[in-house]
């Protein structure tokens, strides 16, 4: 079987604007979640009024003319992207034989709703000409796919919070197939608007602990009492061993495998038995052609929700069996916040790192653990252990959608 490798990787996120600065300050327990200082969150009185907004902007990293007619979504994902592709050495490749694969969970949400307002206001002679384009979903696979000449296919799935995990793992498959050398893979989101926020509040999936946001987003806490939005974007190029190998490209870590299901369960809750999350963990471990045993490392989707937390816990038990208890897991959303579409690729990307430095991340926030959640996490830095390294990195979406993706030391 063909072996599957990452050789670049990028991000922007509510902790750095690329990935050492991300890293670094998620190793050191710094959180990202902040008051929301945007006027319309008083105007419209939001009962959730603090998030995880990317610490750097993207209009500080593009040229205007690019910023300009690309979604926020996009920029992210255009930004991630090209820090991806320069980690990778921006390697020479056929046009034709270069994918991207990038997803979102909800797309140009601000340009979409920007043109709404000023349709109201102005009349329809003022909406931007580009506003179609801006907020199509496949805008930042497009923008990415145009910017490198990346002319193999340019997909993009759209699964909720599993979008960007299910589009590294049908990067694995395509490149195995033979479609493309080198595929950059990811997702973005940027949905931190004041619809979004009323909506998600309105279902009471959001924290409302406004007066201590920092530490809003607590997973397995005894406490917890839901996600923090979150965006940002995180791209890693991945190739054939033997393309990579033949140009001399460092290389992170292999990607092994991965799984995608669908629980047909309902249309925001986890089916409480996690037959359809363990499914996808076990078809991941079986493109690795792993077991379970071999597995020594969790990054859990672990979004801090009371009901979604224990829901993956048991999906874990059905495929680890006790053991699930001593493994090493992170559960970086304590830090990050929910990238709804774009979380599953940044969390990928620390999956790479962890297994590269043989350390798990931190789980902050915490505090008195679930104890119908015994499993091994720590506010400071997991030790991996010496020998050969298999973790996995789960996600899963509204709608019953779940992704799952094995990465391997090298």
């Amino acid at each position: 079987m063909t072996k599957i490798v990452v050789t670049g990787i990028g991000a922007t996120t509510p902790l750095g604007g690329n990935v050492r600065d991300t890293w670094a300050a998620l190793n050191a327990g710094k959180s990202g979640v902040q008051t929301l200082t945007h006027p319309w969150v008083e105007q419209y009185n939001l009962p959730v009024r603090f998030a995880a907004e990317a610490l750097v902007r993207p209009e500080e990293v593009l040229e205007r003319p690019v910023a300009k007619r690309l979604d926020p979504a996009s920029q992210f994902a255009l930004i991630a992207a090209m820090e991806a592709f320069a980690d990778a050495g921006s390697p020479e490749v056929a046009p034709e034989r270069f994918g991207v694969d990038f997803a979102t969970g909800i797309g140009g949400v601000w340009s979409l709703l920007n043109a709404w307002d000023t349709l109201r206001e102005s009349g329809p002679r003022r909406v931007m000409p580009m506003t179609v384009p801006m907020l199509m979903p496949n805008a930042a696979s497009a923008a990415i796919s145009m910017h490198f000449e990346a002319r193999a296919y340019a997909h993009t799935v759209a699964s909720a919070c599993a979008s960007s995990t299910e589009s590294i793992a049908n990067a694995l498959q395509n490149l195995r197939a033979g479609k493309a050398d080198i595929v950059i893979a990811g997702g973005t989101e940027s949905a931190i608007h004041p619809i979004t926020v009323a909506s998600f509040a309105s279902m009471r999936a959001l924290s409302t602990r406004n007066d201590d946001p920092a530490t809003a987003s607590r997973p397995y806490a005894i406490d917890r009492d839901g996600f923090v939005m979150g965006e940002g974007a995180a791209a890693l190029v991945l190739e054939t061993e033997e393309h990579a190998k033949a140009r001399g490209a460092k290389i992170y870590a292999e990607l092994a495998g991965g799984g995608v299901t669908a629980d047909s369960y309902h249309i925001t809750a986890n089916d409480p038995e996690g037959r359809g999350a363990a499914r996808a963990v076990a078809l991941a471990l079986q493109q690795a052609d792993a077991t379970a045993d071999d597995v020594t490392h969790i990054n859990a989707h672990a979004t801090s929700t009371p009901v979604g937390d224990i829901a993956e816990y048991t999906a874990l038990k059905r495929v680890f069996g006790e053991r699930v208890n001593d493994i090493p897991v992170s559960a970086t959303k304590g830090a990050t916040g929910h990238l709804l579409g774009g979380t599953g690729a940044l969390e990928a990307v620390f999956t790479v790192l962890a297994l590269g430095d043989r350390q798990a991340p931190p789980t902050i926030n915490t505090g008195t653990q679930d104890p119908e959640i015994p499993l091994t996490i720590s506010d400071q830095r997991l030790p991996l252990g010496d020998g050969p390294q298999l973790a996995i990195s789960n996600s899963f979406g509204f709608g019953g959608h779940n992704a799952v993706v094995a990465f391997r030391s090298v």
